[in-house]
């Protein structure tokens, strides 16, 4: 009975110890989330954003290398969350096989995006995203500052520039902090 009490008293303490992000379903608003490609800066790459049936949003389309061109991002700008006490970012996603990079701006008057780089299996997985391990980066190059401070955030981003002329897809269902 006792390890019982304590068991429950984990699992509490664990519920509690988490802060949801961003949960995609049917009911969620993919306005919330726009697209920035490399159109911007004169390239012809094309994302694009939009809800499954199942309610994951799905981020998808075509990086070109034309005209300097080779990115496509999804992003989410929200009033600040605060990230402490948490230590680490979690995604919930399915990709298709390739490279991307969730990135977050702790400000939106600073021009550093805070980014860690991941591998997608093809399959349903967690991706976990350590706080000490997001470097900063500002147009592509690694900065030579501290690493994400992990106190606020105030946009969310994934991103992909693989360096390749490629199609691509991402379906992402939440994203939390622990």
């Amino acid at each position: 009975m006792k390890k019982l009490v304590i068991l429950v008293m984990i699992m509490i303490s664990a519920g509690a110890s988490s802060q949801e992000i961003y949960d995609f379903s049917r009911d969620s608003n993919q306005k919330d989330w726009y697209v920035v490609d490399d159109r911007v800066m004169g390239g012809r790459s094309q994302g694009s954003m939009v809800l499954s049936d199942e309610g994951h949003a799905i981020f998808d389309g075509r990086v070109s290398l034309e005209n300097n061109g080779g990115f496509s991002s999804v992003r989410y700008q929200n009033a600040g969350i605060k990230s402490e006490p948490y230590s680490k970012f979690r995604i919930r996603l399915k990709g298709d096989g390739k490279n991307y990079q969730f990135r977050v701006r702790s400000q939106l008057r600073e021009y550093q995006s805070y980014v860690y780089e991941f591998s997608t299996s093809g399959d349903w997985q967690v991706i976990d995203i350590p706080f000490k391990e997001m470097y900063p980066s500002w147009r592509g190059r690694k900065l030579d500052m501290p690493n994400y401070p992990g106190k606020n955030a105030q946009e969310f981003s994934f991103l992909i520039s693989n360096k390749i002329k490629e199609n691509f897809r991402l379906e992402i269902d939440r994203i939390w902090m622990e």
